[in-house]
């Protein structure tokens, strides 16, 4: 399986400007959403670790794509403790996501050079995040505070990298919105991955959905 230093997985953060997150316990159809974001031009994804079992599950999609999709850069979110962050980096997690801040997890995942993305809602946690390391901070939820809340905080700390979760859809309006105000990317969940892809099992529209999104960002990112 490849690894991939912080340093690689946040330039690829800030190239491709999409991270899609994820979480099924049907590890066949899990495989499948990821193989399809993949192909639609996808290098980064998130899988969400909030289910029983979670772990077991990551194991048997890491070792998948490490064979179908060898390029990818493969996280987990969720994350809540050290022993975690620990548990799934061991299985071969590139980057760790947390919905809050925690130096613990700072520690374990700094210790292996492996970036980590705490949930972050104020200026002060965004402050302490970086003080720990912190490489891109993770806006949660990011529909919650908005665009206009990035705006804000880049006006002062310029060298901030920020990644929105949650209030993100595939639209030209919503990327349009988060990138001009200055993120670095985004993350997507059921906005991307929608509910009536994964009933129907419509792989390919999940690419093209993908492949849009990648382009739309591309476009408004170089303009």
């Amino acid at each position: 399986m490849k690894t991939f230093s912080r340093i690689e997985v946040a330039q690829q953060m800030e190239a491709t400007g999409l991270v899609p997150l994820f979480y099924h316990s049907d590890i066949t159809l899990l495989q499948q959403v990821v193989k399809a974001c993949y192909d639609g031009g996808a290098r980064l994804f998130e899988f969400t670790a909030r289910g029983a079992f979670a772990h077991e599950t990551f194991a048997q999609l890491a070792k998948f794509c490490s064979s179908e999709c060898p390029d990818l850069m493969l996280g987990v979110g969720s994350v809540t403790d050290a022993a975690a962050a620990s548990l799934y980096m061991q299985m071969g997690a590139h980057f760790i996501v947390t919905p809050v801040l925690r130096e613990d997890i700072a520690l374990v995942c700094n210790r292996r050079k492996v970036l980590w993305s705490p949930g972050c809602a104020t200026l002060g946690e965004i402050a302490r995040a970086e003080e720990l390391g912190c490489e891109i901070v993770k806006l949660f939820p990011g529909g919650t505070y908005g665009a206009d809340f990035v705006k804000a905080i880049k006006a002062p700390c310029p060298w901030t990298s920020i990644m929105p979760t949650g209030g993100v859809s595939p639209t030209q309006e919503s990327i349009s919105q988060w990138f001009n105000a200055g993120v670095t990317c985004v993350g997507m969940g059921s906005k991307l991955i929608t509910k009536d892809i994964i009933s129907n099992k419509d792989f390919s529209a999940l690419t093209q959905q993908v492949a849009n999104a990648l382009a739309l960002i591309n476009t408004i990112k170089n303009n």
